[in-house]
């Protein structure tokens, strides 16, 4: 979880991501800023995100994003 906060951060260090729950749905994370995420994702976790996971309920918090992360390392 600490390693997605630091990508978080570096992409937009103006949020508190412990507790901010609406990411995509506020407009704290513009598209261009969540595909830098998703290709920080893929490179850190060695995962890769397929289209139809990009939608804001797996994108709104630092939470989660990262049980999508964790259910793509489990194959799902």
């Amino acid at each position: 979880m600490e390693e997605l906060i630091e990508i978080l951060e570096e992409i937009n260090p103006e949020t508190d991501y412990a507790v901010c729950r609406n990411l995509v749905d506020d407009g704290i994370l513009t598209s261009f800023e969540l595909v830098m995420l998703v290709t920080q994702i893929n490179d850190t976790f060695g995962v890769s995100i397929p289209p139809a996971w990009i939608v804001p309920e797996n994108f709104n918090s630092a939470a989660a994003i990262f049980e999508m992360i964790q259910r793509l390392e489990e194959g799902e």
